[in-house]
């Protein structure tokens, strides 16, 4: 054995060792206003998911409501945000002790559980991690870890050493297509390697990040939507949008995602470069122009159409989240800020604009989010990833 793989096995195992107890602690007057909203915001958002369960096929899933003709559109397993649901009910659960809503999950977990051997897909972290990653981190069964294994070796299955990435989007032969979102999935590789101590998943999250941060921001820290890279070669062959304004606009969801994954980066790792560009993705956000006042932003950073674009919800739940756990890692002033910036977010969320009423929005929980503006689908409408990040988000409020 030579010396350089004993010293990277020995500095994983410390980073491991420390990853559940990196953040620091701080000292934050959290706004008890704010935490009785929270509170009902749990009770109500409950009721929503149950009137959600009554109106869901059997072997379906929530995909959205469309206010203006009062229908659903439902998903199989295998679409991309099949795991929100599930996530969404177990963390009800736990704020609520509701015991129907844990029923529901498991029930619903069963038919996802098949996705576990899907490789046509990038998308097996939000899909399987939040969902059967939430449910084994409330009662752990060898089944789960099984589940979750067997999904971290399949999204392996997209990983080309030559781009050092793993692909997003399938395409023609010669392109390998990867897209932001993807730095979300890289948690499920992490959990994969403590549990297994089998680094290989470990190597490629790092590896695909790097590759990121290499190629994928602007010199202002927003980040590109979608790259191309050259299969055999690695060489990107293309910068573009897909669910942006333009190939150089600064799509919001996309910087949330971007935002959220490198924070998970450093939590991981420990690495301080990831934990720099959490820090600078947030300075993108939060400095930006036209960051509206009360911090929900537009679809686009750059939407055709401001002060009058469509807000998206969904980025503005991924984002608070995401600072409330930089929080945690930043210096005190810094941290100080993402905590004030997410408690507006989550206020502002919370309320009678964004927050649907009971018995409303199909019960969803929040409105207005902006699923694909150029593909004109998903516009203006609940979505289930807002809502689980809401959720999420407010969990972390509560616990700081």
């Amino acid at each position: 054995m030579t010396m350089r793989p004993f010293i990277w096995a020995i500095s994983l195992i410390f980073s491991l060792a420390i990853s559940c107890s990196a953040q620091k602690k701080v000292i934050y007057k959290k706004d008890k206003g704010l935490l009785r909203v929270i509170e009902t915001d749990f009770k109500d958002a409950a009721g929503q998911y149950k009137m959600l369960a009554k109106n869901l096929p059997v072997d379906k899933f929530p995909k959205t409501w469309f206010p203006s003709t009062e229908k659903y559109e439902f998903s199989s397993s295998e679409w991309w945000c099949s795991g929100f649901y599930p996530g969404t009910l177990l963390y009800l659960y736990e704020q609520t002790k509701d015991p129907s809503l844990y029923t529901e999950a498991e029930r619903i977990l069963k038919v996802l559980e098949k996705e576990k051997n899907n490789t046509s897909t990038h998308d097996l972290g939000f899909m399987m991690f939040c969902s059967f990653g939430n449910a084994n981190r409330i009662a752990a069964k060898p089944e789960y870890k099984d589940i979750l294994l067997t999904s971290a070796k399949s999204l392996c299955t997209r990983f080309n050493p030559k781009v050092g990435c793993i692909r997003s989007w399938d395409s023609k032969a010669g392109d390998f297509l990867v897209i932001i979102d993807n730095m979300m999935n890289l948690e499920l590789l992490f959990w994969a390697t403590k549990v297994s101590g089998d680094s290989s998943f470990y190597k490629i999250a790092v590896t695909h990040a790097n590759t990121t941060i290499k190629n994928h921001f602007r010199p202002d820290h927003s980040s590109y939507h979608v790259l191309n890279y050259d299969a055999e070669t690695g060489v990107v062959k293309q910068k573009r949008t897909a669910q942006g304004a333009a190939d150089g606009s600064a799509w919001a969801r996309g910087q949330a995602w971007g935002l959220y994954g490198f924070t998970v980066m450093y939590r991981e790792t420990k690495d301080p470069v990831y934990l720099e560009q959490a820090n600078q993705i947030a300075r993108f956000i939060l400095d930006h122009p036209n960051l509206p006042a009360d911090k929900i932003p537009y679809w686009d950073f750059n939407a055709p159409g401001i002060p009058d674009a469509l807000r998206d919800a969904s980025a503005a739940s991924i984002m608070a989240s995401a600072l409330l756990e930089l929080s945690g890692y930043a210096d005190s002033k810094v941290s100080k800020e993402y905590i004030v910036i997410a408690e507006k977010m989550l206020k502002t969320l919370s309320g009678t604009a964004y927050k649907a009423a009971a018995g409303t929005n199909g019960g969803f929980i929040l409105q207005h989010g902006v699923g694909h503006m150029p593909n004109k689908t998903e516009i203006d409408v609940p979505l289930t990833y807002g809502d689980y990040y809401f959720i999420e988000a407010l969990i972390r409020y509560k616990n700081l």
